[in-house]
């Protein structure tokens, strides 16, 4: 693998992750394509996620209440992201649970008004994430719970990669079809860069069992909102890849705050 590749690929996809501004030279003659640059998401969630991890840590650390410092951080991931993963969350929510078939959920998904589904799931998974980061700050120190909620991101992000490439577009001209299916080599990349910035940031903060049932729970998390898109959409959306970050970012902190 050429390192300069790789890292033209990371810069490609923080900037399609994310608000942070990328220098115009790492994407040069770039037509939006993602099918290699998807490699290096987990290794991008690790960079989005580093001040959202420095926050809750340092909050952590001058006092702040576990809960209070959670949803700062949080916020900060946001705004970092720009709601980008949040936004496709409420919007697979609202076209799954309210489209009476794969035309009108597609559409209710295109709508930029959020409804009830996507307000409950927004809500939900918002507030596990929150709680869940809350008690690992309880019970781990300051530096290991911040080590958490990046070791996660990566995971999540590797894991929405796995569902990108599952299926295929459901829309002709959906943000998700014109970047490009991922290649195989480049998926595999990404699942093995998840599972292992999972561990070296997971395994000094928690014990094996939690790093494994967490890596578990969420990739089967994963599996089970796929089908569910499979059955009632035919393919994925780039709504559908958010919500699969957010639903496994969820999972994978409950089940570490549960197991450690």
């Amino acid at each position: 693998m050429d390192l300069r590749d790789y890292l033209t690929d990371t810069a490609r996809a923080v900037a399609f992750l994310s608000r942070i501004r990328v220098p115009s030279s790492f994407l040069g003659d770039h037509d939006g394509g993602l099918s290699r640059a998807i490699r290096a998401f987990p290794f991008a969630g690790v960079i989005i996620t580093l001040p959202a991890a420095l926050v809750f840590g340092l909050m952590l650390a001058f006092g702040a209440s576990e809960l209070v410092a959670s949803i700062s951080a949080l916020g900060v991931q946001a705004l970092i992201t720009g709601a980008l993963h949040e936004d496709g969350l409420s919007d697979a929510a609202d076209g799954l649970g309210g489209g009476r078939d794969r035309e009108h959920a597609l559409a209710i998904m295109k709508d930029s008004r959020i409804g009830s589904y996507g307000a409950v799931a927004l809500i939900l998974v918002i507030g596990l994430r929150a709680a869940a980061l809350a008690d690992l700050g309880t019970h781990l120190s300051a530096p290991g719970a911040s080590a958490c909620l990046i070791g996660v991101a990566a995971l999540s992000r590797a894991l929405m990669v796995w569902h990108w490439s599952a299926l295929p577009p459901a829309r002709a001209d959906g943000i998700a079809a014109g970047a490009g299916m991922p290649e195989k080599q480049a998926l595999q990349m990404a699942l093995l860069a998840g599972l292992l910035l999972a561990a070296i940031f997971l395994l000094p903060a928690s014990s094996v069992f939690a790093v494994v049932a967490a890596i578990l729970a969420s990739s089967l998390a994963a599996a089970t909102f796929t089908s569910l898109a499979r059955r009632r959409l035919d393919g994925h959306t780039g709504d559908t890849i958010g919500a699969t970050q957010q639903i496994c970012e969820a999972v994978a902190l409950t089940t570490l705050a549960m197991a450690t």
